[in-house]
């Protein structure tokens, strides 16, 4: 059955026919099994990979994103759970991991412009208690994102071989 998952994660676009074909289920097992998934929230949602920079639309928009590292004091009973979800809700704010290292957190952010990211910290984030520190990263370009490349693909030039 994660193989169904698997299938769907790389791509939501899939019918059940041709997943019960490539995993050899039945159809209507393959069915039944993704609408259970789906009413119990393991799937949470399809959605489709979007390389920004060519959607060529309006050059003039700009979309910043930026990892944001997180230190901060862990609470009694909590942890760092609730500072978690504090920050999760903010509209700018795309993902935020548990991570080991020198921070606790790391969050993805998008916005505007970098001025835009710079208030988000300031203003939001820095201003949360318990945020000790916050180290930002800006992304100056994407090579690969949920699997999917953005570059292009380098000609084979290998030379053919004939029997």
């Amino acid at each position: 059955m994660r193989q169904i998952l698997e299938l769907l994660e790389r791509d939501a676009q899939l019918s059940h026919e041709t997943i019960a074909t490539m995993t050899g289920l039945p159809v209507a097992e393959v069915s039944e099994a993704i609408a259970a998934w789906e009413a119990s929230g393991a799937i949470r949602r399809y959605k489709a990979v979007v390389d920004w920079d060519a959607v060529d639309e309006d050059p003039t928009s700009e979309r910043v994103t930026a990892f944001i590292d997180v230190s901060l004091t862990p609470a009694r009973g909590v942890g760092f759970d609730d500072v978690a979800a504090r920050i999760a809700r903010f509209e700018e704010v795309r993902s935020v991991y548990l991570v080991s290292g020198t921070h606790d957190l790391r969050c993805t952010v998008i916005a505007p412009t970098i001025r835009a990211v710079s208030d988000f910290v300031s203003q939001k984030l820095s201003t949360i208690d318990r945020v000790q520190s916050t180290a930002t990263h800006f992304v100056l370009k994407t090579y690969k994102r949920d699997g999917d490349a953005f570059t292009a693909q380098e000609a084979d030039h290998r030379l053919p071989v004939t029997p």
